[in-house]
C-alpha cells in the first residue's frame, strides 16, 4: 500500500492527488469507477481525513473526478475525451461471472490484514514466520544441485516428488499408494476446486460438516452445488446421518476433515470410521478426506486417517505442506484412482500447464531429507506450547465467559462464548483494538462462536491479543 512521503517538501495532499491521478491514467480506476471513500483512504495511508478531502478537491478542480452527495467520488466519464457510451461498465462485469466472491466478513478481514501489518492475527490459518523451516530450505538450496528441466512438467506433477510421496505417506501416515495415483496441486484448495469443477455438476447435492471450513469456500457455490450439513460433535460426525441425507437428497459426495477438524479441532472417533466407510461403499458415495493437520499431533502420534483403512476405494485423499511446513511453497497432493487423476490433471493443464517445477523440486528434497523429520518435531512442540499459552491467557482474562475443548493438534482453538453476541460488532470492536479473529458464522455456526488460530501470532502477541479481544467483548456489554 502506497503511503505519502512525510519527508518530502511536496504537501501531503498534493502527493495523494498525484498518486491518484497516476492510478486513474494507468487504468486502475477507469472512467466512471468510484474512488475509495475519504475516510477509508485516510485510514489506509495513515493521514487525516481532511488531507484526503483536499486531495480530492485538487482532482475535482482538474476535472478528473466528480462528486455527488451520498454517492461518493468517481472518475469523470469524460476523462480524456472518453464518452459514457464507450466506457465499459466494469462494476457490472466485476459483479458478473460464475465464480462467487468470498463472504463479506472474510473480505473485510483480509482487507484489514493487508492494510494493517501490525494487527495481531488470530484469523489466518497458517504458521508464523518463525515456524517455517527457513534454515532447512536455505541449506537445501546451498547443498542440493538443481537439475530438473525448466520447461513444462508432467501435468500430473514432478515424478520424483510423487515417488517420494509414496514412501513419505506410507512412513508418516500408513497410506499406501503409487506415484500414478498422485496428482500434485498448488495446495489443498486447488485439489478441492478441481474436484468440485470436474467430478460434480451444478445441482448436485454434497454433504459437508457443520461447522466447516468448506462452508466458507465460495467454490462450492460457484460450482452450483447444494450443500447439506452434518453436525460435528465432540467426537466428530454421526455416520448414520450420511444415510439419512442420501435417502432425502441423493448426496453425491461427502467432504470431511476427520483429524483436528477445522474449525472445531475435533477428531472423528476411531469407532465411527469403519461404519462411515462401510456406508459410503454401500451407497456408492465418494468421501473427500481433507487432511492438512494430522502430522501436527501434539503427542507425536497422528490419528489414523480414513484413507489408510479404506478397503473399498471410496476415499479421495487431500494433503499439503501448507499447514506443516510453508504455505508459500504452494505444494499439495491428491490421491485418487487413476481415472480421476487423469481427468483432474487434464483440467489443471488447461488452467496453468502444470505447477512450477521449482517448488516441487524443493519440496521433494525437503521431504526425502532428514530435515523434515526434525522440522515436524520442532513444529509439534511449538504449536503445543502456543496453544497452552493461548488457553492460559483465555482462562485468566475471560474466566467463565467461554467454553473450549483444547485441541490435540492442528492450528486452531474453537471457543463458545457464554453470552449472546453480535459477531460483526465483536469483530469491529476487536479491529479497533488491533486484533482480528474468525467469527464462527464464517464456518456456518450460529453466532457466539470464535476460531482463534494460535499458530500465526508471535509468542509475545498471544497474551496481548487475548487482552484486546477481552476488552472488545467487555465493550459490547457496557
Amino acid at each position: 500500500m502506497w503511503k505519502p512521503d512525510r519527508r518530502s517538501k511536496k504537501p501531503l495532499y498534493q502527493q495523494i492527488a498525484d498518486d491518484m491521478e497516476r492510478r486513474i491514467l494507468y487504468g486502475e480506476y477507469p472512467p466512471g469507477s468510484f474512488l475509495p471513500s475519504e475516510r477509508k483512504l485516510a485510514e489506509q495511508i495513515e493521514v487525516n481525513r481532511s488531507t484526503v478531502i483536499q486531495a480530492y478537491e485538487e482532482l475535482r478542480a482538474k476535472g478528473i473526478v466528480e462528486s455527488s452527495s451520498g454517492s461518493g467520488t468517481r472518475v469523470s466519464k469524460r476523462l480524456l475525451g472518453v464518452t459514457p457510451s464507450l466506457t465499459p461498465n466494469w462494476r457490472a462485469y466485476a459483479r458478473g461471472g460464475t465464480f462467487a466472491p468470498n463472504l463479506p466478513m472474510i473480505r473485510r478481514i483480509r482487507e484489514v490484514l493487508r492494510e494493517r501489518g501490525s494487527i495481531i492475527d488470530f484469523a489466518s490459518g497458517e504458521l508464523s514466520p518463525d515456524l517455517y523451516p527457513n534454515q532447512a530450505i536455505q541449506q537445501l538450496l546451498r547443498e542440493a544441485p538443481f537439475e530438473a528441466p525448466l520447461g513444462y512438467d508432467d501435468p500430473q506433477g514432478f515424478l520424483p516428488l510423487r515417488e517420494t510421496l509414496v514412501s513419505f505417506l506410507d512412513k508418516q501416515l500408513n497410506i499406501r499408494t503409487t506415484e500414478s495415483s498422485i496428482l500434485i496441486t498448488s495446495g489443498s484448495q486447488q485439489s478441492l476446486y478441481l474436484i468440485t469443477q470436474c467430478l460434480l455438476a451444478p445441482g448436485d447435492a454434497v454433504a459437508i460438516e457443520d461447522p466447516s471450513y468448506s462452508y466458507s469456500l465460495p467454490m462450492f457455490q460457484s460450482a452450483g452445488l447444494r450443500l447439506f450439513r452434518i453436525p460435528v460433535h465432540e467426537n466428530g460426525i454421526d455416520p448414520e446421518e450420511i444415510e439419512s441425507l442420501f435417502r432425502q437428497h441423493r448426496i453425491r459426495m461427502i467432504f470431511l476433515n476427520p483429524n483436528y477438524q477445522n474449525p472445531t479441532g475435533s477428531i472423528l472417533a476411531a469407532s465411527k470410521r469403519p461404519r462411515l466407510l462401510k456406508l459410503a461403499a454401500e451407497l456408492g458415495i465418494p468421501i473427500v478426506e481433507d487432511d492438512p493437520f494430522s502430522l501436527t499431533s501434539f503427542d507425536n502420534r497422528p490419528p489414523a486417517n480414513l484413507k489408510s483403512i479404506d478397503a473399498h476405494g471410496s476415499v479421495l485423499y487431500v494433503g499439503s505442506l501448507s499447514k506443516i511446513a510453508a504455505s508459500g511453497l504452494r505444494v499439495g497432493w491428491l490421491i485418487a484412482p487413476q481415472t480421476v487423476v487423469k481427468r483432474l490433471a487434464d483440467a489443471r493443464q488447461q488452467m496453468d500447464f502444470g505447477l512450477s517445477v521449482v517448488p516441487q523440486w524443493l519440496a521433494n528434497e525437503f521431504l526425502r531429507s532428514g530435515l523434515f523429520d526434525r522440522h515436524i518435531r520442532f513444529l509439534r512442540d511449538a504449536l503445543s506450547r502456543k496453544q497452552l499459552h493461548l488457553m492460559t491467557a483465555l482462562n485468566r482474562m475471560l474466566a467463565d465467559k467461554f467454553s473450549c475443548i483444547p485441541a490435540q493438534g492442528g492450528l486452531n482453538s474453537w471457543l463458545k462464548l457464554n453470552q449472546p453476541v453480535d459477531d460483526s460488532k465483536l469483530l469491529e470492536e476487536s479491529l479497533k483494538r488491533g486484533v482480528v479473529f474468525m467469527p464462527g458464522t464464517v464456518f456456518g455456526s450460529e453466532p457466539g462462536y470464535v476460531r482463534f488460530s494460535f499458530a500465526r501470532p508471535a509468542d509475545h502477541e498471544l497474551e496481548s491479543g487475548i487482552q484486546k479481544f477481552a476488552q472488545a467483548l467487555h465493550a459490547l456489554n457496557d
